[in-house]
């Protein structure tokens, strides 16, 4: 079984690299934050070419900047939109979506922003995250679960090109990691950071300054699963490839396999970045602040 998650940053805009990508990867379920796109604009949009692959479709979103979704090739069960008693910023927001795949808990998240540490988002972000936890505890204890998405949270200084470049922003700070930690704590294993303890591994790289190839990246895309779906973990990884070219989201799908790894275990990112790129943490030749995070 293969799992997947991507913040696709418009569906619309992203949709032949989505379906590309699809046939290429072979997920057998997939989540989708960021969609931008109402549940009528969703399927209009795409559920042709899904059913001719064998997905099912879960989306919620209402055609702003959030939108959440997932797809499987299994089964689609017990869907619910929207995080159960969450906060509203004013009123709910099309972050979260759940469902039941092939026998496990599959959420799929789009993690409030923050904007900056002064902004009632950033409290707004801490209480969405409280509530998560809430559902996390709740939910692993009925069985096999798997929280999947954008966290807009980097779990440690390592999943940052260079913390420095972050100080005083959101993202990495103590109270967002602690929240972080606290879904951790009710019964989560990060499973690419538990296969890949040391390497450098990202999932977001901002547009500008070429920070891509630079590999100036943060690792804000997470696998959460409780012990039962971890220890069927044979590979995870990021698939750069997908954030190669034009027209892309400046995120990349993180791939996890469960029970087998049909293309073996490939590596923390895939392709690797170049030595020059992956060795830049630390470096202070480029200035990155708040304002480089897209205000979501």
């Amino acid at each position: 079984m293969r799992i997947a998650t991507w913040n696709i940053n418009s569906a619309k805009a992203r949709q032949a690299r989505l379906i590309e990508w699809l046939d290429r990867a072979a997920p057998d379920v997939v989540c989708l934050q960021e969609t931008k796109l109402s549940d009528d604009a969703f399927l209009e949009l795409f559920d042709e070419d899904l059913f001719r692959r064998g997905y099912r479709i879960a989306h919620h979103g209402d055609g702003r900047w959030n939108g959440v979704a997932i797809l499987s090739r299994g089964s689609l069960d017990n869907v619910v939109r929207g995080l159960p008693g969450g906060p509203g910023f004013p009123g709910p927001e099309p972050r979260a979506i759940a469902a039941t795949c092939d026998g496990i808990r599959v959420w799929s998240l789009y993690v409030p922003n923050g904007r900056t540490v002064d902004d009632p988002h950033y409290a707004y972000k801490l209480t969405w995250l409280a509530a998560l936890r809430d559902v996390v505890v709740a939910e692993s204890a009925r069985g096999p679960l798997m929280t999947l998405g954008d966290f807009n949270i980097a779990p440690t200084d390592a999943d940052v090109w260079d913390v420095a470049q972050f100080e005083g922003a959101t993202h990495v700070t103590p109270a967002e990691r602690s929240a972080l930690a606290a879904l951790v704590d009710a019964g989560l294993t990060d499973v690419l950071r538990a296969r890949w303890p040391d390497d450098v591994v990202y999932t977001y790289w901002d547009y500008r300054q070429l920070c891509f190839p630079k590999n100036y990246g943060m690792r804000i895309d997470l696998t959460l699963a409780t012990a039962d779906v971890a220890e069927r973990v044979c590979a995870v990884w990021v698939d750069r490839a997908a954030r190669k070219g034009t027209g892309t989201s400046d995120h990349a799908p993180v791939v996890v396999d469960l029970d087998t790894a049909p293309d073996g275990d490939v590596g923390p990112m895939v392709p690797p970045p170049s030595s020059r790129g992956s060795s830049s943490r630390g470096s202070s030749g480029r200035s990155t602040s708040s304002d480089s995070l897209r205000q979501r």
